[in-house]
């Protein structure tokens, strides 16, 4: 009779811990597209780090070649020393060349953009809104409704026709204003 009931607890024993092991196997399996899906993110998580170092290397070899300004207040301004003085002096001449060329070129090609234009003729505008205002608001190329704002304060400021809309006579100050800086 002992020898019956060992040998019945150990059967129990292992059925429970097929049972146990056949409900593990159920609960934990995936199915094909879930297995895809989570390899494809972590792949995706593993090139956003890769690109985020990367992104960070640019940039540390990238301020070797911009001047570092801290401007404190009541302080002078202090120039990031590595960057050479004869290095900034031919860019402080022509240091928004490339931005008058490109409204030159809207001007050149009779442009008019307003709200709700998209492209990067509106990413032209913006850039010299954040040159103008001093700001670093992100240039995504859609002439919304603070891009608007922005260029009517601007040609209010310009004595302009302060409708919103950016065409030849604002393109003409935004220019003469960058010429003058």
């Amino acid at each position: 009779m002992m020898e019956k009931l060992k040998s019945t607890i150990f059967f129990l024993g292992i059925f429970i811990l097929i049972g146990f092991l056949g409900f593990w196997a159920v609960s934990t399996i995936q199915s094909g597209d879930e297995h895809v899906e989570r390899e494809k993110i972590e792949k995706l998580e593993s090139e956003n780090e890769e690109l985020k170092k990367e992104v960070e290397k640019l940039k540390d070899e990238l301020s070797v070649f911009q001047p570092e300004v801290v401007d404190e207040p009541g302080e002078e301004p202090v120039v990031n020393p590595e960057v050479k003085k004869e290095e900034s002096a031919p860019a402080a001449a022509s240091k928004y060349q490339d931005l008058i060329n490109e409204l030159e070129k809207l001007v050149e090609d009779n442009i008019t953009i307003k709200l709700k234009s998209r492209g990067t003729r509106v990413g032209t505008i913006q850039k010299f809104l954040n040159i103008y205002n001093q700001t670093s608001n992100r240039i995504d190329n859609d002439y919304g409704a603070s891009t608007q704002k922005a260029v009517i304060e601007f040609q209010k400021e310009q004595n302009l026709l302060a409708d919103g809309e950016a065409g030849k006579t604002t393109f003409e100050a935004m220019i003469e204003w960058l010429k003058n800086e």
